[in-house]
């Protein structure tokens, strides 16, 4: 595309223009006119609520967004929504534009990835330079990036290959792109040796990141944490390292360097909210309650007018006041939590975190009367709720002499997550507290062994091809294991590769969809989901 053509397209683009002060919105709207931009091309929104409402109506081409909006959405919150709820396309210019230069500001509008970031004021020349750089990438990526919107990771992988033979000057990108998708469709051992080609040559950063990535997945998170530490110690502000570096560390057992690593990217970046909840339940697990509840009221105010805030922040910090001997504090901060969010996961998360407030402040009576509240709600509930919160619910229910309920929450737990080391862990370590631990070892191991059987006994049928007798046997033990990721993934394997062999079925096809998608509310990461669901449209 030759400059003229840029320029044209520059001209004939539709632009909001986001800002608080009318002036600037009138500054900016000049700057674009003075671009050859139709005035009628141009809109503007004074705050971010009036921004979301007014993509949520129209497509733009290009975004001008400051960063401070007053009170309310920031222009990373605006931003972040704008993605999540896809208001924007894969070929819309955001470019966020501040009058600040503090870390703080520069950092947590990089965090948002906006495409550009500019420091007023902003005039003809930089603008039009910044946008024929982006317009340049955007033409480049704009199929690949529909293909990645559209979850069709597979030829979004051909793409990069396609672009990268003519495309030198995206051709480090491409490659980045193609390696993250590797990962994300279950090709690590390709992404591998592509990450590991190219730092042959140089170090280069996100391949680091990227190999680490996949060291976490393979479980060698001693490799990981000592990839992540060179890469941070030579990219001070490669803030998506620090995160997956305290992560290693955890899996390591090495809570310390977790804090410490945290520590260091909150210092470059403050206003995560999601770092800061990860500090808050960080701090909360290893009895630092004071860092603990400084970083979950952080959390609180910092998500408070993001689309991503949810429970866990007032949860995390009920928690930590009750710990610090407030109880009443810590039902105020559920009551708070109960009248900004609504659903019954998050009612009975609340109602388990309750009973444990409680139990903790020596009140056994109102704790037993909140456990059988919870014992009936989950009686009637069929709402999925994560590892986490079911050995909390087991813990409240084991500790008010609700014992029967207690031990088949973690049995089940068990049964679901057989071969998680770290949940096998926790299930103890709640037996332990409960005065449980002996009748709890042998639970935990005939539990795990029971459902590892039952996993295993439909693939030896399917190796041997037997089919019909190998579908009903993982049928048999989805009823007892719903939950069970790698259960769900299996028959979802087996029953594709039955129909590669004898035709499609339409039931069939549908159940196998069921399971894949169970399976990926269940563990969102997991990456033999995309791959089974390609081959599953393919029969479709």
């Amino acid at each position: 595309m030759s400059v003229t053509d840029d320029n044209k397209l520059i001209a004939n683009s539709n632009y909001l223009v986001v800002d608080d002060f009318p002036g600037m919105r009138g500054t900016l709207s000049m700057v674009l006119r003075n671009c050859g931009v139709n005035p009628k091309n141009i809109d503007t929104a004074s705050n971010g609520s009036e921004a979301i409402k007014t993509l949520s109506r129209k497509k733009y081409d290009v975004v001008l967004c400051d960063f401070n909006l007053g009170d309310g959405k920031t222009g990373a919150h605006v931003l972040e929504e704008a993605k999540y709820r896809s208001l924007i396309g894969p070929s819309c210019c955001w470019i966020m534009v501040t009058a600040e230069k503090t870390t703080d500001t520069v950092m947590g509008s990089a965090e948002s990835q906006p495409d550009a970031y500019l420091i007023k004021p902003v005039t003809e020349a930089i603008l039009i330079s910044r946008l024929q750089k982006i317009r340049a990438k955007k033409e480049s990526f704009i199929e690949i990036d529909r293909a990645i919107a559209g979850r069709d990771y597979l030829q979004a992988i051909q793409l990069c290959d396609e672009r990268a033979i003519n495309d030198k000057a995206n051709a480090i990108e491409l490659l980045r792109v193609k390696c993250d998708l590797l990962t994300r469709t279950g090709q690590s051992d390709k992404a591998r040796a592509t990450y590991e080609n190219v730092l042959a040559s140089r170090d280069v950063p996100w391949a680091q990141l990227g190999l680490a990535r996949i060291h976490m997945l393979d479980e060698d998170f001693e490799s990981a944490a000592g990839l992540l530490e060179q890469l941070v110690d030579n990219n001070r502000s490669y803030l998506e390292a620090y995160d997956y570096l305290a992560e290693a560390h955890q899996a390591l057992g090495q809570n310390d360097k977790a804090e410490a690593t945290l520590e260091r990217a909150l210092a470059l970046s403050p206003n995560s909210h999601v770092r800061q909840r990860a500090m808050g339940d960080l701090s909360l697990k290893t009895g630092k309650l004071d860092r603990a509840e400084k970083a979950f009221r952080k959390t609180v105010t910092l998500a408070e007018h993001s689309v991503r805030k949810s429970p866990e922040a007032y949860l995390g910090l009920a928690k930590t006041v009750s710990a610090k001997s407030n109880p009443q504090e810590a039902l105020n901060v559920l009551e708070q939590m109960n009248k900004k969010f609504s659903g019954e996961e998050v009612r009975l998360k609340g109602k388990s975190v309750e009973g444990l407030i409680y139990h903790q402040s020596g009140n056994a009576e109102k704790a037993k009367e909140v456990a059988q509240e919870l014992s009936s709600m989950l009686e009637s509930s069929s709402t999925r709720i994560d590892s986490a919160a079911k050995r909390e619910m087991a813990e409240l229910l084991l500790a008010t002499g609700e014992h029967e309920k207690g031990l088949a929450l973690l049995q089940a737990e068990v049964m679901n997550n057989p071969e998680d080391k770290a949940n096998l862990a926790a299930v103890r370590e709640i037996f332990r507290k409960t005065g449980f631990e002996d009748q709890g070892a042998v639970l935990v191991e005939a539990s795990r062994k029971e459902a590892m059987d039952m996993m295993n006994a439909g693939t030896l049928l399917a190796k041997e091809g037997d089919f019909a007798q190998a579908i009903d046997k993982l049928r048999s033990a989805l009823e007892k294991m719903p939950a069970n990721v790698r259960l769900l993934l299996n028959s979802a394997h087996i029953m594709i590769t039955y129909m590669e062999k004898s035709g499609a079925n339409a039931d069939l096809i549908n159940e196998v969809r069921r399971n894949l998608l169970t399976a990926n509310q269940l563990a969102p990461a997991e990456q033999r989901f995309l791959l089974l669901m390609n081959r599953l449209k393919v029969l479709e």
